[in-house]
């Protein structure tokens, strides 16, 4: 097995700029990292994250905080994770998945066990607890998500407002003028004041308001089952609904057989477009959904990188809104004529 004064001798390199190099105590030129880097390659050397650890009385270790049992693991999901792992990797750290309610307690004692130098927090509620936690335990932290008041907090997160304008303005430029809003139920305990929901009832209220149409919102439990159930409901209490964004992955392909099975067809009598979605998981559905895409992967990196620079002493990251990209399926259409000439009734009366 190679040791580092093999790799200082491929190097050309003293056994201490190695060291440098391998425990990334020390700033060492581009130029010297990379023969030490390639010489480390060439000769299979392998760090021993145990003796860093010893050394440096740090683990390398980040873990994501991801409340699974109540909370689906999402397609959406997975690219937050993914990409946090990539970017925590080209820091020199590992990534760890924590799968531990948003309660705090198992978190607690986690963190208490010294296993990890930081922590993400995904799932974030507006008065989340594990917040409170990790100030109060000197933990370094940084949010996939906001608390209601983030200020002085380390966070990324999505920007709500400007992915329902863009799901609405496609829907209105279409001509529909009667549009409902299927987001997640906050009668769920996990998801009381969850932040993603919370901020995605209050834009479309907002633009609903500022267009000047019906506010029609319901919640949905995240599941297919639950979104054939949601869409027996919205025929049931908003029948000439012509347009409809859904803001939960698993329950939108429900939505749509729950519709097809009710009559109803997409995108012919009802238009659905599907916000913060991965796009394999829009385009799995049939018909494909039109969606505005999770920024998943851009704010898994962000995260990490506030993290990162937390832990290192370097300036921090301002926080971070980010829109994904507006995709055109075939989910979408022009409202029928029944539904364009009910909401010229109800603007006339």
């Amino acid at each position: 097995m190679a040791t580092m004064r093999d790799v200082a001798d491929r190097a050309g390199v003293s056994i201490a700029t190695v060291s440098f190099v391998v425990n990334n105590t020390k700033p060492v030129s581009a130029s010297t990292r990379e023969r030490i880097e390639a010489a480390m390659a060439e000769l299979g050397f392998r760090r021993n994250v145990v003796a860093r650890a010893l050394a440096s009385r740090r683990t390398r270790i980040l873990a994501l905080a991801y409340p699974a049992l109540e909370h689906r693991l999402s397609t959406s999901a997975v690219e937050f994770i993914t990409s946090a792992a990539r970017e925590a990797s080209s820091h020199d750290y590992h990534l760890v998945v924590w799968p531990v309610s948003n309660d705090s307690a198992e978190l607690a004692d986690l963190v208490g066990q010294g296993l990890v130098d930081g922590v993400l927090l995904m799932e974030v509620q507006l008065d989340d607890p594990r917040v409170g936690l990790l100030q109060s335990m000197g933990m370094p932290f940084a949010l996939i998500g906001r608390t209601e008041d983030p200020t002085g907090l380390d966070y990324v997160d999505i920007d709500f407002d400007t992915s329902l304008e863009l799901c609405v303005s496609h829907l209105w430029d279409l001509g529909h003028r009667r549009i409902a809003l299927i987001s997640g139920d906050q009668s769920v305990p996990s998801f009381e004041r969850y932040g993603p929901y919370v901020r995605m009832d209050q834009a479309y209220r907002r633009i609903a308001n500022e267009r000047g149409f019906e506010e029609i919102v319901l919640g949905v439990r995240s599941g297919a089952r639950y979104g054939r159930e949601i869409a027996t409901e919205l025929t049931r209490i908003a029948p000439d609904v012509t347009g409809v964004v859904i803001f939960d992955e698993p329950a939108a392909a429900g939505l749509l057989a729950g519709l097809h099975t009710l009559g109803r067809r997409v995108p012919e009598d009802v238009s659905v477009v599907s916000a913060i979605a991965a796009i394999d998981q829009a385009f799995a559905c049939d018909p494909p959904l039109t969606a505005v895409t999770a920024p998943g992967v851009e704010l898994g990196l962000l995260a990490v990188q506030a993290l990162v620079r937390r832990l290192e002493g370097g300036t921090p990251l301002p926080p971070q809104l980010r829109t994904g990209s507006f995709v055109l399926g075939e989910s979408t259409a022009p409202p029928p004529a029944s539904g364009r000439r009910r909401a010229a009734t109800r603007r006339t009366s």
